[in-house]
């Protein structure tokens, strides 16, 4: 037993901890959970803990049903929402098969397969996301058909006894106790809406705590009689939710994204990985943005990126370089504007990943920087700039994911073809569905 593991049983002795939840997600990004008594942890540690695979979305066939959870003692922590009676805790686990391999369709198993890639060319890979939500005042609609936030505030506003305030200051606090730092969070652009930013940390560990941070977003809504929800577009005229994403490339303690001669101090490294994500951005988007709804917030406005391009200051690029802060090279990267909350992080951070490798890998060349603002250029003037467009719907999305062989070779056969039958499901039952717009522009007329 290693001192990690020794740690965690000794933690739950002293702590009197009750219950133990193992946590996985399954390919569609929802959270699981199976609570597990103190006495079974140490047998789950050597052995895991079997259960139904073919239960779970995308995970296996009825044939191949029998599946282990494998907890991962980095991951212990203490349920803050549960209190100190009967406290509860939890670990997220890695899948593995009855011989003990890792499951070729577990999410985390295939964010790691691109990690090892990325370590074997000596790179490690650092994450900062800015999560965007609502707060509404229930899950229920109000009599216009809309949800109703729990505010009118705006960008950056203060407002004195405001839900939103002391709902911040709630979940930065349980985010703190559970060992996930956050830098800032404020108001958002629409009423009711609000971001989180969480500090730099490895890919795998990010998107651990992106599923904890969704957890405990829900938790502190409902310790507070308010509702909230990472949809992407809740609200036709307000700004959509996005999860905008930072990354960079380190080799050692090296920030393999710096160079201080270059412009922007982007070093020939971090161009080819910029390069690799344009590229194969359209291509990867079903996955970063996996929802009918995703492509209201992509095509809605609201500084969302609609086109691929890139730009130093150009927040309607879908890759943009932050300004580089004098004197710390350690903070040279690009972020990443497509991606929105409702993303399974650990699929779509694999592929991003994937994508800058195959840049690095092929010497992709760097396209010229956008200036301009892309949604004031003419069709005709983009594609003299040779800019194309992200997907412009989930049908569209899925018809560039089917064709996409980095994507196949990324994600696994069984992972690649779930998220397609699954997306092609959705789209499906939407395209039968009668909309109020429907309703509203020809019933009186036809």
């Amino acid at each position: 037993m290693d001192k990690q593991q020794e740690f965690v049983l000794r933690t739950i002795e002293e702590r009197g901890v009750k219950f133990i939840r193992l946590w996985f997600t399954d390919v569609a990004g929802t959270l699981k959970s199976v609570a597990v008594a103190p006495a079974e942890i140490e047998g789950a540690f050597n052995e895991g803990i079997g259960f139904d695979g073919s239960a779970i979305e995308g995970l296996a066939r009825t044939s191949e049903a029998d599946m282990l959870l494998i907890p991962d003692p980095a991951t212990f922590q203490i349920l803050p929402w549960r209190g100190t009676v009967d406290p509860a805790a939890r670990m997220f686990c890695d899948i593995a098969t009855p011989d003990y391999k890792p499951a070729l369709a577990d999410p985390r198993n295939v964010l790691r397969r691109s990690l090892d890639k990325a370590a074997k060319m000596g790179f490690s890979f650092y994450v900062h996301p800015e999560i965007e939500f609502y707060l509404l005042r229930s899950s229920e609609v109000g009599q216009d058909g809309l949800p109703v936030p729990v505010d009118n505030a705006g960008y950056f506003d203060n407002v004195p006894g405001g839900t939103a305030h002391d709902f911040r200051r709630r979940a930065v606090t349980m985010l703190e106790q559970l060992g996930i730092s956050v830098e800032f969070s404020h108001h958002e652009g629409g009423p009711g809406q609000n971001e989180i930013d969480l500090r730099y940390a490895d890919a795998l560990s990010m998107a651990d705590n992106i599923m904890t941070f969704r957890t405990v977003i829900k938790e502190v809504a409902i310790e507070q009689g308010v509702y909230a929800t990472f949809m992407p577009k809740p609200f036709t005229d307000q700004p959509g939710s996005g999860m905008h994403t930072h990354f960079s490339l380190f080799e050692g303690d090296k920030n393999a994204f710096f160079d201080p001669s270059a412009s922007y101090h982007l070093s020939n490294t971090a161009r080819q990985f910029m390069a690799g994500v344009l590229r194969h951005a359209p291509e990867i988007t079903l996955v970063t943005n996996q929802f009918v709804n995703s492509y209201k917030r992509l095509w809605g406005g609201g500084e969302a990126p609609s086109y691929v391009s890139w730009g130093h200051n150009n927040r309607s690029a879908l890759v943009r370089v932050p300004l580089h802060k004098p004197g710390k090279p350690q903070s040279t990267r690009i972020e990443y504007r497509a991606m929105d909350a409702a993303a399974n992080p650990y699929l779509a951070y694999a592929l991003l990943l994937g994508a800058g490798l195959k840049g690095i890998e092929e010497g992709y060349e760097l396209p010229l920087e956008s200036e301009d603002d892309v949604w004031l250029l003419s069709d005709m003037e983009r594609r003299a700039m040779g800019i194309v467009s992200l997907p412009q719907s989930l049908a569209h999305a899925i018809r560039k994911l089917e064709e996409s062989e980095l994507a196949a070779e990324i994600l696994g056969e069984s992972v690649f073809n779930y998220v397609l039958a699954n997306k092609r499901q959705e789209w499906a039952a939407y395209g039968a569905q009668v909309t109020p717009f429907e309703i509203a522009q020809n019933l009186r007329t036809l």
